[in-house]
């Protein structure tokens, strides 16, 4: 029963921190040191990861039927004007993270010391995303995205691998410093999230199905895809509403307060 309640709090955990640019991974790995819980495994975190996907999916589904047809309308020679090109620069954008992502897999999920790196990567990139909203100005929308500022974003997305760094909030970060809005900055980062996690997921699914001999506790794993989907596709509406009242301002304010936390308590 302990396990169970343990792995619906992760996955609950998971799901509201992965709609804000908060760090999810950070916070899973915080509740585990706090609670003094074992690391539920690479397929419970797999299975998390699909549950805020599927989320995602759910809440931008029309975006990404129209990608879809988008894409393939590109390869017929009949690209349409907007969600063709915005396709092909979630696939640009895309690249890094899936070269830099391999070869810095272990350093990643072995900090030298995870409590001070998340609690200074907090602050730090915090400030960045404040500095982002603050002083560029954002006019650019979405249909102005180019191949350029999709390999910014994207080199920005291969920051989210260190822990407390946050992937909504590195690629806000990068969109808003080209002087896109923050509604664009925001679809796009959560847009490019889905290739992002879709292919972490199969690279650890493949490595689970092919060399783990642990049994697959499938109870768990899918407490985890439900517990982590519900709270994130509610918490995709509540972020865009504060997003567009009051901007980014209450989510820096939340890392700062966490990251000097941290500092406090484990120094």
């Amino acid at each position: 029963m302990s396990a169970m309640l343990e792995a619906i709090t992760l996955a609950f955990v998971q799901g509201i921190t992965e709609a804000f640019p908060v760090s999810s991974s950070a916070h899973l790995l915080l509740v585990r040191l706090i609670a003094g819980w074992q690391n539920h495994g690479s397929a419970f975190d797999v299975a998390v990861h699909v549950g805020t996907l599927l989320a995602i999916g759910l809440y931008f589904y029309k975006e990404i039927v129209k990608l879809w047809l988008g894409f393939w309308q590109s390869l017929l020679g009949n690209p349409t004007e907007v969600y063709s090109k915005l396709s092909w620069l979630l696939i640009i954008a895309s690249l890094p993270v899936a070269v830099i992502g391999v070869g810095s897999h272990y350093f990643v999920a072995h900090p030298f010391n995870p409590t001070l790196t998340i609690a200074f990567s907090t602050i730090g990139f915090g400030l960045l995303l404040w500095a982002s909203d603050y002083f560029p100005q954002h006019s650019k929308q979405l249909n102005q995205l180019g191949w350029k500022d999709a390999m910014v974003i994207g080199f920005a997305q291969t920051l989210s691998l260190i822990p407390g760094a946050s992937r909504l909030g590195t690629t806000m970060t990068a969109g808003l410093f080209l002087g896109f809005d923050r509604n664009a900055s925001a679809t796009f980062s959560f847009l490019l999230s889905i290739p992002a996690v879709i292919m972490a997921a199969t690279y650890e699914s493949y490595k689970i199905t092919t060399l783990s001999e642990v049994p697959l506790n499938w109870p768990s794993l899918l407490l985890g895809i439900g517990f982590a989907a519900l709270p994130a596709y509610f918490c995709l509406h509540l972020f865009f509403y504060i997003l567009n009242k009051m901007g980014v301002v209450p989510f820096v304010l939340y890392r700062l307060f966490l990251g000097t936390f941290l500092l406090l308590m484990f120094l």
